[in-house]
């Protein structure tokens, strides 16, 4: 099994079933940056975005590449709808997932990490529901 695979099992792991093929397919040539002990860090696209930086904690911090491919490959299913002030949000989110931010109208707007449960972020009417670490704008 190569690091990739792995990285992939990580990503289904992390983002759900399927997940690490819409991520990382083994077809593209994927760039993977490492830290001196040699642990994965960085994983750019063919073309040079960044589509997630592997933490430490063995999690992805998606980029907006990263956050693209899965709102493509699962933003279709429902998953994960958002919009400025949340509207929706899927029940299954919990504190500390990477999560899509969206416009009402389907578009990427940022990805980040979630500082509430999918049902907090309807349900409460202030505090921070995402922790944006990029955004399109």
């Amino acid at each position: 099994m190569t690091a990739l695979d792995e990285l992939r099992k990580v990503a289904d792991y992390q983002f759900g079933a399927g997940a690490g093929d819409v991520l990382l397919p083994a077809e593209e040539a994927l760039s993977v940056t490492r830290t001196s002990s040699g642990r994965p860090r960085q994983i750019h696209a063919a073309d040079g975005n960044r589509l997630a930086t592997y933490g430490t904690d063995g999690r992805f911090r998606l980029g907006l590449a990263g956050g693209r491919r899965l709102q493509a490959g699962f933003v279709r299913d429902g998953r994960n709808a958002f919009a400025k002030f949340v509207r929706r949000a899927d029940d299954r989110i919990r504190p500390r997932d990477e999560v899509l931010v969206e416009h009402e109208d389907g578009s990427l707007l940022a990805v980040g990490r979630a500082e509430l449960s999918g049902e907090g972020m309807v349900d409460f009417e202030s505090g921070m529901a995402v922790h944006v670490r990029d955004s399109t704008g």
